[in-house]
């Protein structure tokens, strides 16, 4: 399958109803077309546990144009199985097959240094009232901590 529509005319024909009754449901699992429009962006979705994601965005079941509920997860299944020739990959299948880059692996610390807080401004003004070293309010004393790098620049 190659568009959300086809997808939807599809369980149109499996379930009942119309194209339409299907549609946002075919869209969430490809919208990471968005980002990238390769057959890969299906890692994203196209797999068990994007199954079990799309029936808490989408609710267990839908009740179709002609009254029929459907389960959403049927609805997925049968969307993945067409993409990924008959079967429902697991999340691990798919990251399984990431291709490890450097960058990957190590993490960087930001070792903040300097006179500005890093972070939540607030809980540095918290230290600062609870060591006695200001008696201003959160507002004032950031006002007055951006004169001083002001100043100082």
């Amino acid at each position: 399958m190659a568009h959300p529509l086809h997808h939807a005319e599809s369980s149109a024909r499996k379930f009942g109803g119309v194209p339409s009754d299907y549609q946002a449901i075919h869209d969430w699992f490809d919208a990471s077309k968005e980002h990238l429009a390769l057959f890969t962006h299906r890692a994203m979705r196209h797999h068990a546990q994007g199954l079990f994601e799309a029936e808490r965005v989408f609710g267990l079941t839908l009740t179709n144009s002609a009254g029929r509920d459907i389960p959403v997860r049927w609805i997925g299944e049968q969307h993945v199985r067409e993409d990924c020739q008959g079967r429902i990959p697991s999340m691990a299948d798919w990251l399984r097959r990431i291709q490890p880059e450097p960058w990957m692996a190590n993490g960087l610390i930001d070792r903040h240094s300097g006179d500005e807080p890093c972070g939540d401004p607030r809980a540095a003004w918290v230290s600062e009232v609870a060591a006695g070293r200001t008696v201003l309010g959160l507002k004032d004393w950031m006002a007055a901590r951006a004169t001083q790098a002001t100043q100082s620049a």
